[in-house]
């Protein structure tokens, strides 16, 4: 982090602060990186981990000093070391793949994520056609779409896809949602797609998940009263970027995604008299430590803690690294 001569007392600005709750990571975030940390920990170093863990450039260097080798794909893994599927999920051919070649795995999919998988499989299973929304090209969505054959699943990223959609042939239909997405931007996809199709069935528990819902309410309650909104994040990271949309939408003149207080351009806070601050769900707590402090050196800061929800959900580690 960058370090600046400090301002002196006299010369700084009053500024509010309002910090976001929940923020930062959600259960199947943590989960992943432990089982990363983990693993290195029981089986040394190297532990391969096929993509991102998370979508988040400070974790994944930290992960990397400790032995992680990040790849793309498990032809770039030797068949003697362990490797991690990270927490997005991946098409059911990455795990027998891997079964063939006689390689340790982990999974750290998210139970979430794995839910999709299996609600998707069910639809399926009933010869129900499967519309998933979500964004072309996200590890979340190639993980899902790969749990099925190809024709089994039609991607919709935008109200303009709902209007268009065909149905293939007269099969019935089901939908699923990518788990880190805009609750609003989903349920006007969703409002198109009902009134083409109304026999579409709901999911059994709402796809989005708890994190990315909580948050997002969050950030709309700091939207409806900030000046602007700086969300720590990676721009990689779909729920970061979501968190920067719902902020504007909810009232917040102005909204940023930043991946540390060093990426911070300080004239973004001119004539900002209250300022929110909030985290995506794979973004350590400390880069929003961080963040307060570099506002503390340059304003007379006065913090507050919105109260919102709080989260108490956990999810349990594989059982080859508990035993």
């Amino acid at each position: 982090m960058t370090v600046h001569a400090p301002i002196h007392p006299a010369d700084k600005r009053p500024l509010t602060v309002r910090l976001a709750t929940p923020r930062g990571f959600c259960a199947g975030v943590d989960r992943a990186i432990q089982i990363v940390e983990r693993a290195i920990g029981k089986y040394g170093a190297p532990v391969y981990v096929r993509h991102e863990i998370v979508h988040n450039r400070h974790v994944v260097e930290r992960l990397k000093a400790m032995g992680a080798v990040f790849v793309k794909e498990l032809d770039d893994c030797p068949d003697d070391r362990p490797v991690v599927f990270s927490a997005h999920g991946v098409p059911k051919s990455v795990p027998a793949t891997a079964r063939a070649r006689d390689m340790l795995y982990l999974d750290a999919t998210c139970p979430l994520v794995s839910k999709v998988h299996v609600e998707a499989e069910r639809h399926h299973a009933a010869g129900r056609h499967i519309i998933l929304i979500g964004h072309a090209g996200h590890p979340e969505v190639v993980g899902t779409m790969g749990q099925l054959p190809p024709d089994a699943i039609s991607l919709v990223e935008t109200v303009s896809d709902a209007e268009t959609f065909q149905r293939p042939g007269d099969a019935p239909l089901a939908y699923a949602t990518q788990t880190t997405l805009s609750v609003d931007d989903t349920s006007e996809i969703l409002s198109v797609l009902k009134r083409r199709f109304p026999e579409l069935p709901d999911p059994h528990k709402e796809d989005i998940c708890y994190a990315t819902t909580n948050r997002q309410e969050a950030v709309k309650r700091l939207g409806e009263g900030c000046d602007l909104v700086l969300v720590v994040g990676s721009a990689n990271s779909s729920n970061s970027v979501r968190l920067v949309e719902v902020a504007l939408r909810a009232g917040a003149r102005d909204a940023r995604l930043v991946d540390d207080a060093d990426k911070v351009d300080w004239s973004w806070l001119d004539g900002v008299s209250t300022l929110g601050v909030t985290a995506g769900a794979s973004a350590p707590e400390r880069l929003i430590e961080e963040l307060i402090e570099s506002v503390r050196v340059r304003f007379d800061a006065t913090v507050i803690e919105d109260d919102g929800e709080r989260e108490t959900v956990a999810f349990k580690l594989p059982r080859l690294l508990t035993a």
